[in-house]
């Protein structure tokens, strides 16, 4: 993980992290987002990072979770959270992912199984994510750039 600035969001059930340099990193799961996912999709940024990682999230209640305050203190060299204010997606560069993502999806046959759901969601964030430009874009909206 070269780049320290990231950014995230939820997408159905993929958590997703786009950052300014046009990297993204992201992890499907099954259910709602909670603290251990969380936890464990933090681990996986930070793993091989060679500089600390500025994460920039939203007020998600999951997102200030007591088990994700104390595993943030407990690596407090490594990580450092700051939030959005809160009811404003339009400072999110993930929710121009999650409209990206939204329209690719509903182009398809509808997926009649969530494996298919998944596997749509999958696709187009492998394919977005082998283009570096197209997610640099994400941060060109005026309310998004205070991040690029």
């Amino acid at each position: 993980m070269p780049d320290p600035l990231l950014l995230c969001g939820t997408v159905s059930w993929c958590r997703v992290t786009v950052t300014n340099k046009g990297e993204m990193r992201w992890k499907i799961f099954d259910g709602a987002l909670n603290a251990d996912i969380l936890i464990d999709f933090m681990q996986r940024l930070i793993r091989g990072a060679k500089k600390k990682i500025f994460l920039v999230l939203d007020n998600l209640r999951v997102h200030h979770a007591k088990p994700v305050k104390a595993w943030l203190a407990a690596n407090k060299e490594r990580i450092e959270v700051f939030y959005l204010p809160s009811y404003s997606p339009e400072l999110n560069p993930d929710e121009m992912l999650n409209a990206d993502l939204k329209q690719a999806v509903t182009k398809l046959a509808p997926a009649r199984t969530k494996l298919q759901l998944v596997k749509a969601t999958s696709s187009h964030v492998r394919s977005v994510q082998r283009q570096p430009a197209r997610v640099r874009k994400y941060f060109e909206n005026e309310p998004i750039r205070y991040a690029a």
